[in-house]
């Protein structure tokens, strides 16, 4: 990315024509301010965040792309985190700004948009991917970032993630410890990287219990909703050999599973656990309430703000990045007393 001397240096202007040009001032001829922007979109070159904050007296706006159908922000594990985000970066006299695409096409060209536009100044990316293409386009932009979860980038980057792999091998060694061989895993969609994270710490256990076979057979996917969660339990629940516990990648996922366990006719807790991640209001209130676990949303939305406000001061994010311990919430679901 070129620095302002140089952009300056090779458009045989001063800086201080620049740095105006950039900033969009009227005391600059259009001409002058559209060769300017022009070639600092071919140097791939953006204002350091605190020094034009200082110059025009205003703050950043932060973006947050929720890969989901326009409209619909129903993950209830978002809410909080995105209140505590909110309200660290507004003391700031940040903006954040709320959008939901379709991952893919859609997806992309959100974000091509708001950087374009120069609309964001820094993104929260939420479910991460292993190869993910929001990442790569803000790294060759040299957009500031922040993931909430982890992905594989040759870049350092910065992210807050909880440790899923040892949360779920910690939660399914306990069921094993409690008797049980047939431990199922509800699993997200493989490309989401805590999917595979969750999915290994649940492997891991029952191939140290010596159930490597069973394992084989009792790991399914699908979206991380209440109606896919349904679907799996219900499918495992009708096989030869049912599974005596369902460990959910989700809250979502583990409440329909819940239901498919009563449709079946038994009860949760005496014949069959079953768990989740996540602790959503509604794990609580279930019937009995969901064992589950959780990285505390309000803590990790402040940590994401930030890590935010750091990265727009220039940090560097190498230093900024953290894998986090899961709390566990036992509840009556898994069997417990």
């Amino acid at each position: 990315m070129s620095s302002l001397k140089a952009l300056a240096q090779r458009l045989g202007l001063s800086i201080t024509t620049v740095s105006r040009a950039l900033d969009e001032y009227p005391d600059v001829a259009p001409a002058t301010r559209e060769r300017v922007q022009r070639a600092a979109r071919e140097a791939n070159y953006r204002p350091h965040s605190a020094a034009r904050r200082l110059r025009k007296g205003t703050g950043e706006t932060v973006a947050f792309i929720m890969p989901a159908q326009p409209g619909h922000f129903h993950e209830p594990v978002f809410a909080e985190l995105l209140a505590a985000v909110g309200e660290k970066l507004a003391a700031e006299q940040h903006d954040l700004i709320l959008l939901a695409a379709r991952p893919g096409l859609e997806e992309m060209a959100t974000y091509r948009r708001l950087v374009e536009s120069g609309r964001a100044d820094a993104f929260i990316i939420a479910r991460t991917r292993h190869h993910d293409e929001r990442v790569a386009y803000l790294e060759a932009k040299g957009v500031p970032f922040i993931c909430h979860g982890r992905t594989e980038t040759k870049q350092p980057y910065a992210f807050v993630d909880g440790d899923g792999e040892a949360g779920f091998k910690a939660l399914t060694r306990r069921l094993i410890r409690l008797g049980h061989r047939r431990v199922a895993h509800l699993s997200a969609p493989s490309y989401l990287t805590f999917a595979t994270l969750r999915a290994a710490g649940w492997r891991q256990a029952m191939t140290e219990g010596g159930l490597e076979e069973a394992a084989q057979q009792l790991l399914v996917e699908g979206e991380p909703t209440e109606a896919d969660g349904h679907r799996l339990a219900a499918e495992l629940l009708a096989g030869a050999q049912p599974p005596t516990a369902l460990v959910c990648a989700t809250d979502r996922m583990a409440l329909g599973a819940m239901q498919a366990v009563a449709e079946a006719g038994l009860t949760i807790g005496p014949d069959i656990a079953v768990t989740g991640h996540d602790n959503i209001p509604a794990a609580s209130y279930a019937r009995p309430g969901l064992t589950t676990m959780e990285l505390p949303p309000a803590q990790v939305g402040a940590r994401l703000a930030a890590m935010v406000l750091a990265r727009l001061g220039g940090g560097d994010p190498r230093e900024l990045s953290a894998v986090l311990g899961l709390r566990q919430i036992p509840r009556g679901s898994s069997g417990e007393t």
